[in-house]
């Protein structure tokens, strides 16, 4: 915990009892903590204290979420700050407008406490590097990407590289929505051509041995990892 007292949080919702539930779980956590109720004071905020990881609401009033987030990554000294939205909504094209605005994560709510600070000091990993270290832990799975290798519940998956692949790059960015050319450019890359088919196949079979609900299909677009 007292390794998250390094970390300054900036929390920005319109609902009062949000903010105050989010803002007690992570002060429990040992995090510096900022709030705000919308996005004008949120950006003056974050231009002050460079918050290292902001939790931004999708839909406020006069400024949207989304326009926030455009306007924050329009600053170059807080280029390196982390922006994860906090939604009720499911819309899959609020989440493609959100990542296109620069969003780093997607959480939608409710959620639960332990559940949040999992997903922050995974979204904090990545200031230090440590995203890339290898391991993927999510949902239940852990993912080591060097030795190829997934568990879930104790259980270990050894998959096929394509399906390994493939389920890596969902999972690193659980919520985030990967259309089949991201999906070809970065599993299949530069080899033979293949068809939606062949993502399909991949995916039919990552959801018979992990469960159906934990790849999303997102029609005419592509495929998320939701948890």
């Amino acid at each position: 915990m007292s390794n998250n007292a390094n970390y300054r949080v900036l929390i920005v919702d319109d609902e009062p009892d949000i903010l105050e539930f989010i803002s007690y779980n992570l002060k429990k956590e040992g995090y510096e903590v900022y709030v705000n109720n919308n996005g004008r004071d949120a950006i003056q905020t974050a231009k002050r204290v460079h918050p290292h990881l902001i939790l931004l609401d999708v839909m406020m009033p006069d400024l949207d979420g989304i326009e926030t987030c455009r306007i924050i990554r329009e600053d170059n000294s807080l280029k390196d700050t982390i922006i994860a939205f906090l939604t009720a909504r499911n819309e899959d094209y609020s989440q493609i407008a959100g990542f296109d605005a620069g969003a780093d994560d997607y959480i939608n709510k409710p959620i639960k406490p332990r559940v949040l600070t999992s997903r922050l000091q995974a979204l904090l990993r990545r200031l230090n590097g440590d995203d890339k270290s290898g391991q993927i832990d999510v949902a239940g799975l852990s993912i080591n990407r060097e030795k190829y290798l997934v568990t879930q519940d104790g259980v270990e998956h050894n998959l096929p590289r394509k399906e390994f692949e493939l389920l890596s790059l969902l999972a690193s960015k659980p919520g985030k929505v990967f259309t089949r050319d991201d999906i070809l450019k970065q599993v299949w890359g530069g080899q033979v051509v293949v068809g939606d088919r062949t993502i399909d196949v991949h995916i039919r079979k990552l959801r018979e041995k992990f469960g159906e609900e934990c790849i999303k299909t997102v029609k005419g677009v592509g495929y998320k990892f939701e948890f």
